[in-house]
């Protein structure tokens, strides 16, 4: 990624902080919310936003990455496309909130991780790390995964940090909420 890429999706995430009254997925208040969805969800925020988290992902070396639906999902599917692209690809997969109640009923969708297999937890904004935290333990239980780390597009820098450094799973992310003003 470039300098000017990253001053460029910066400028991206910036402009989708919203200022107001707002209750956040972990339950706190907040003054602000970073709707990253708008990101994500946009051709170019989503493109910027998988080059990015390559940039923390390669070095790293795991063998797929995913986190909770639905956040997760985007960026999951942008980081396996473009790890492909660049010619070293790195699966994706979908920790469901619920087991579906139908057909194979698994909660965790995409290629078989096998037992051991490194993987990263991301997801778009890190709070208290609840969404991040719920996905590893999933991974770790029902799939056996070695979760090496967790990457986040936004750390609010409210707790998330050390909260999933407690489950021995580092944090990265590509912006922190100081960089936002």
């Amino acid at each position: 990624m470039t300098p000017e890429e990253r001053a460029e999706l910066l400028r991206i995430v910036k402009s989708v902080v919203k200022f107001g009254d707002f209750t956040l997925s972990s339950g706190k208040k907040s003054d602000f919310y970073i709707d990253c969805r708008l990101v994500t969800l946009n051709a170019r925020g989503l493109l910027l936003t998988a080059r990015a988290m390559l940039e923390i992902i390669r070095p790293l070396r795991p063998v797929a990455v995913g986190g909770l639906a639905v956040g997760a999902d985007p960026l999951s599917a942008g980081v396996a496309v473009e790890s492909a692209r660049e010619g070293d690809p790195i699966d994706a997969f979908i920790v469901r909130k619920e087991a579906k109640g139908h057909g194979t009923k698994k909660s965790i969708e995409g290629p078989p991780l096998a037992r051991g297999a490194r993987v990263i937890a991301l997801d778009d904004v890190v709070t208290t790390g609840g969404s991040t935290v719920q996905a590893i333990e999933r991974l770790r239980e029902e799939a056996g995964a070695d979760v090496i780390a967790a990457v986040a597009l936004v750390d609010r820098e409210e707790g998330g940090k050390e909260a999933l450094a407690a489950m021995g799973v580092p944090l990265h992310a590509v912006f922190r909420k100081s960089e936002l003003r």
